[in-house]
């Protein structure tokens, strides 16, 4: 029976809605967890350092495809040439030097790009449309990243251009988000980005937020579900479910190198009006006209 290895850097309960949809995507292409294909899970519980031992481990075991995120695929892509590889990453992947091209990867990777990087500037600019007074607005950025200078420069260039001040939030542990929330009323903060990362996945920046009463926007709406204000970006469970599709051809023998890196079929804007008005916030009427749902 094939092997799927599924390495991720957040913790299993969390990522449970996408590991279904994933396991449907695989479903479509034919294989059933359990029947003709067996998953092998791998969890940092958001502790990145352990994803090279982890992704070592899933390639000592000669698994049949590696399924990952940012972190997992640049340790996978160094330790093998010949097992495939399906990424799951926000930003550039051939900036990130895991493919030659997105129509032609060439190698052993092939994946989805979400573009989550490219929406961090739509997202400033959505949440200075509801919350225009807020001068300063900080932004949640984990240093740990790849790709989180890059974020980072998007934000700022998108603030320089609407005159807001940006104030960066770094932070790659639950103890650092804590001590920026705790930080955010001397710097006289209005307003909070929460880019596309696991790590602020977790259901108590919401929590934190609503504590210090600072809008907030999030990268899907997985957040404003959980009470978060706004969510904007692709819809997770769809990517993955586009991920086990992905996940399915190679099982049949196609070669990654040959399968062009997807992108996200469906993007949502979600507004949470009970959070909303718990802040005292109006939302804008053209606004809600474009959100994809309401939560009420």
């Amino acid at each position: 029976m094939p092997v799927v290895g599924f390495l991720h850097n957040t913790s299993p309960g969390q990522w449970t809605p996408f590991v279904d949809a994933f396991r449907m995507g695989l479903r479509d292409g034919g294989y059933i967890d359990g029947q003709n294909v067996r998953m092998e899970f791998r969890w940092a519980e958001g502790h990145d350092e352990r994803m090279p031992a982890m992704a070592a481990d899933l390639v000592s075991r000669q698994v049949t495809v590696i399924v990952t995120n940012t972190g997992g695929a640049l340790a996978a892509k160094a330790l093998t040439m010949t097992i495939p590889i399906v990424f799951l990453v926000g930003n550039d992947p051939v900036k990130l030097g895991l493919v030659a091209s997105l129509n032609r990867p060439g190698g052993n990777l092939t994946g989805i790009n979400f573009f989550a990087q490219e929406l961090e500037a739509k997202r400033l600019g959505l949440l200075h449309e509801l919350v225009p007074r807020a001068a300063a607005v900080a932004v949640f950025v984990n240093p740990t990243r790849p790709n989180a200078l890059e974020q980072l420069r998007i934000v700022q260039e998108s603030a320089r251009k609407l005159g807001l001040q940006i104030h960066v939030a770094y932070a790659s542990t639950e103890r650092e988000i804590d001590t920026r929330f705790a930080g955010f009323a001397q710097q006289q903060v209005g307003a909070l980005i929460v880019t596309s990362e696991p790590i602020f996945f977790a259901r108590k920046i919401v929590v934190l937020a609503a504590r210090y009463a600072i809008p907030a926007i999030y990268g899907g709406r997985e957040w404003a579900a959980a009470g978060g204000l706004m969510g904007y970006g692709a819809s997770t469970p769809d990517v993955y479910r586009q991920a086990g599709v992905q996940t399915s051809k190679l099982l049949k023998g196609e070669k990654p190198g040959d399968l062009p890196v997807l992108q996200p079929t469906k993007y949502e804007l979600v507004v949470n009006l009970k959070t909303a008005k718990t802040l005292g916030l109006t939302v804008p009427p053209d606004l809600l006209a474009t959100a994809d749902e309401v939560i009420e």
